[in-house]
């Protein structure tokens, strides 16, 4: 298990200023520039990723549809998805995994199998896209593999790292997923840690999801500062689709209390909430609390870590086949649906065509 210290070396060595063979340093002036929105599942990034669509940045091609849990759609990539739940089981983890981070490294061949895969997804997605528009909350405990991943493609970045309250994450995941509020406020933090840890040197705009329910413009402009570019093409036509976009049931979940109800898990992430609180206000805060959080969260794996990990990777795995079982069944009942119609349409034409035949034969 890395320990948080390691994890520092490793947020060191992904930064450019201080290695300039790091992940995510490309070699050459990038033509193209993602958006990638950081974050816990639940907490806002499908809100942020739509707005920035609206706003000109480009979706991938194949979107994951909503369903009763986020009625007016997710907006991430189904298949880069499913790839990166194989790339956190390959690591020993998984989307729940309270310890995906820090990020586990594979030996160096089995890596660049990933990196290669993860490459050809990208560009089947985005095509030549100049603002591609990367949502999938793991991407944000994969990302020092994704910054290697846009490195090679020769892609900027810029990251936008919504700011939700944990115990409203909390609440949408028991309902979701039957979670525990221990484990769910533990999962967000361990996201925004990632989130924080591995953005350091690039152009990063922390959110307010609330905020973004209540005066979307100024977060723009707090990200269009932040990056200090605007978005793509927010144009008075793309800022009445907001408009409409960002209305008041979004806000599935309240609660901006019980943290303290939760013991080590609740103190552990209200430092954690505070730090991301004053960011997303603008100021900028001593990473010291959240190197101080992160490295509680790596005592606690070496306590843990090893009855945690598996069982959750696991679970994920079985969960994988049992989807992907779904969709096999799901497929081939609809091609079924469709050769039935097809034979009952031949049918008809069968029918319909000895009908004219007898009316021939009649009229001779």
């Amino acid at each position: 298990m890395t320990t948080a210290p390691a994890a520092s070396k490793a947020a060191e060595k992904a930064n450019p200023k201080t290695n300039p063979k790091a992940a995510g340093t490309p070699a050459a002036t990038p033509s193209r520039t993602a958006y990638l929105v950081l974050g816990m599942h639940r907490s806002g990034t499908s809100a942020v990723t739509q707005m920035l669509a609206l706003a000109g940045a480009s979706l991938p091609e194949n979107v994951m549809a909503g369903d009763e849990h986020n009625a007016k759609g997710y907006f991430e990539p189904w298949k880069i998805a499913i790839f990166n739940d194989g790339r956190l089981r390959a690591g020993g983890a998984a989307w729940d995994d309270i310890f995906a981070f820090p990020f586990r490294p594979l030996a160096a061949k089995a890596e660049r199998g990933w990196l290669n895969r993860a490459a050809a997804l990208f560009e089947d997605e985005f095509g030549d896209a100049a603002w591609p528009l990367l949502k999938d909350p793991r991407v944000t405990v994969l990302m020092p593999f994704w910054r290697q991943v846009l490195a090679d493609l020769e892609v900027a970045a810029r990251c936008v790292i919504p700011v939700r309250h944990p115990m409203a994450v909390a609440g949408s995941l028991a309902r979701r997923n039957g979670f525990a509020p221990e484990k769910s406020v533990l999962l967000w933090s361990a996201y925004m840690l990632a989130a924080e840890a591995y953005t350091r040197d690039l152009p990063r705009a922390f959110v307010s999801y609330d905020g973004l329910l209540g005066d979307w413009r100024a977060e723009v402009a707090r990200i269009e500062a932040a990056h200090g570019a605007p978005l793509p093409d927010l144009s008075p036509r793309a800022g009445k689709a907001i408009d409409r976009f960002l209305t008041p049931e979004l806000r599935h979940n309240g609660g901006d209390a019980g943290l303290k109800d939760l013991g080590w898990a609740g103190e552990l992430t209200a430092s954690v909430l505070a730090w991301f609180e004053a960011a997303a206000t603008g100021a900028a805060p001593d990473a010291a609390a959240l190197d101080r959080a992160a490295q509680d969260l790596a005592r606690r794996a070496r306590d843990v870590g090893v009855l945690i990990s598996p069982v959750t990777r696991d679970l994920d795995l079985a969960r994988a086949e049992v989807l992907d079982l779904r969709q096999r069944l799901a497929f081939e009942s609809a091609r079924t649906k469709r050769l039935e119609a097809e034979l009952d349409a031949l049918s008809r034409d069968g029918q319909e065509a000895s009908l004219r035949l007898d009316s021939i034969l009649a009229d001779g």
